[in-house]
């Protein structure tokens, strides 16, 4: 996901290139990767020890604090330390067949390792994660706040300068994720926790969507939530971080028109549109926004993933420009009648129907270790 580079759409249009020097200031700059190092004198082949497999026992489960399709989320407290956590169960043997159920369990070990392994002020830390009979579950940071879901309906949505701060704070998440090999797949509003009193905002459940790439549910469903799908991964192709910045450009399109730009209550339309026709200019439900905005969300929504911007730090810092640029700190209004889409704005979506979806795909993708950036 290096940027290889490129210069950003934003920065293109305005014909400045910003640099370390002249980049807009971030609200929290990215942690450094994560390095192993090794001991001096160590053998590369030395043997580690093995740790003793994660104990649910350790932790003393409270009140029940959500429910999903496929999860309960308790509040606890963890015994040997006395930190207090979320536990999120997920009943797998309930959702997925016998013949899929152990390679299941195993991407979600293997996944919640991966995520335990991200420390980033904007993503929610990955405690300790086990089995537990039937069950598989994670232990969670505890957090307040409200997931974004509730800023998504008229009446109820956020201003639209903090919807595009939120928007360079994910963005910026997403780009450490991506440098650490792990990608989410499933980025949507509630899986973003906000908490408006303290500034607090935790992207949540990362590889918890990987956990059903190639396997069905019982009933053949597959996980994840479409409206907020990739092209690609709608049409089962290998995904990196260019979807989950598709699936951030939906969510920002939502929470700032509460509409999505792709719509259907036919899951095959749906499919269909997400795949061949272009979002229409988000002006068409809010005039009031600025154009720079219109053209971000934009290129975020690209059909083909090398259209898109290739790293969220690119998104984050066109995102950044548009509020260093004077964006009105306005709050939310009335939803306004749509409007015809303007020519001009159409010829910016390089959309090329029948082309969705470039990466090759892969009947079983491997999972490969964090790279440094």
């Amino acid at each position: 996901m290096a940027s290889g580079g490129k210069t950003s759409f934003w920065q293109r249009l305005v014909g400045r290139v910003a640099g370390p020097a002249d980049a807009p200031p971030s609200e929290l700059s990215t942690l450094p990767a994560v390095q192993q190092t090794q001991a001096p004198g160590a053998s590369p082949t030395q043997a580690k020890p093995v740790a003793p497999p994660p104990d649910l026992h350790d932790f003393e489960l409270g009140a029940e604090i959500g429910r999903g399709a496929m999860a309960v989320v308790y509040k606890a407290t963890q015994r040997s330390t006395g930190r207090q956590v979320a536990i999120k169960r997920l009943a797998l043997s309930r959702e997925f067949s016998a013949e899929d159920l152990a390679d299941v369990r195993e991407r979600f070990m293997r996944e919640a390792r991966a995520a335990r392994q991200l420390e980033h002020p904007d993503i929610l830390q990955v405690v300790d994660a086990g089995q537990d009979g039937n069950d598989s579950w994670l232990a969670l940071e505890y957090v307040l706040g409200r997931d974004l879901s509730s800023f998504t309906k008229a009446g109820q949505l956020l201003p639209a300068r903090e919807v595009v701060q939120i928007g360079a704070r994910l963005a910026r998440a997403l780009a450490y994720a991506h440098s650490q090999g792990v990608v989410h797949r499933d980025i949507k509003p509630a899986n973003v926790m906000l908490d408006r009193i303290n500034g607090s905002l935790k992207l949540m459940d990362f590889g918890i969507a990987r956990v059903g790439d190639g396997s069905r549910t019982r009933t053949g469903l597959v996980l994840g939530t479409p409206s907020f799908m990739s092209p690609e991964q709608l049409a089962g192709l290998t995904v990196d971080g260019r979807s989950d910045l598709y699936s951030l450009g939906v969510l920002l399109y939502q929470l700032l028109c509460g509409t999505l730009p792709h719509q259907s209550e036919s899951m095959a339309r749906l499919m269909q549109q997400i795949a061949t026709e272009p979002a229409p200019d988000i002006r068409t439900y809010r005039p009031s926004l600025p154009e720079p905005l219109a053209l971000v969300l934009a290129l975020a929504l690209e059909k083909r993933p090398e259209l898109r911007y290739p790293s969220g730090e690119q998104m984050a810092r066109d995102l950044e420009a548009i509020l260093v640029l004077g964006m009105q700190a306005e709050e939310p209004a009335p939803p306004e009648a749509a409007t015809p889409q303007d020519a001009a704005f159409a010829q910016t979506l390089r959309l090329a129907p029948g082309e969705a979806g470039q990466n090759p795909r892969s009947s079983a993708e491997p999972h490969e270790p964090p790279q440094t950036p």
